[in-house]
């Protein structure tokens, strides 16, 4: 199956349900091996459907991958300029799906509030694929208030970029 296959759509917060289910597989399969184990249990409890439905009730921007009835990749995005949370299944890495979700929520953040400046904070296995996006680091790893080891991360968009 290719990532043509993919719909991208925006979350609702019926949607919070499966995106805590992928969220939390991939968390705890890329993501917590790294952290330390208080954070990690932080961390997935911000990931529980409850906190999900309520960030998109408070606004922030999810923009959902469904490959047939599968959800298999989300990007949320806080005040058009911050990726709060980007996951892609591990059994559907590799296949250009990251890409075309990040492209997407970009696009909608440019297209919105007319965003050029991006920034998010990088867990450590992600790092690389925030990368190949052109994202480059602002400072070393740290841990979050909440314990949670990143590497704060920024990409500056062409000015004449059109969604």
């Amino acid at each position: 199956m290719s990532s043509n296959a993919v719909r991208l759509r925006l979350g609702l917060p019926d949607d919070a349900p499966a995106i805590s289910r992928l969220a939390r597989r991939v968390a705890s399969r890329w993501i917590l091996p790294d952290q330390p184990p208080d954070a990690g249990q932080a961390l997935l409890r911000r990931l529980g459907a409850r906190a999900l439905r309520q960030n998109i009730r408070d606004g922030q921007r999810f923009h959902l991958a469904w490959l047939g009835g599968v959800l298999v990749g989300f990007a949320a995005m806080r005040d058009d300029s911050h990726l709060v949370q980007f996951f892609v299944s591990t059994r559907y890495q590799g296949r250009g799906i990251a890409r075309r979700l990040w492209q997407r929520t970009m696009d909608d953040a440019i297209r919105r509030a007319g965003t050029h400046r991006f920034t998010l904070n990088a867990t450590r296995c992600a790092v690389p694929v925030y990368r190949r996006f052109g994202f480059v680091a602002t400072g070393p790893e740290r841990p979050s208030p909440t314990g949670v080891l990143t590497t704060p991360m920024v990409l500056e968009a062409a000015p004449g970029r059109q969604a």
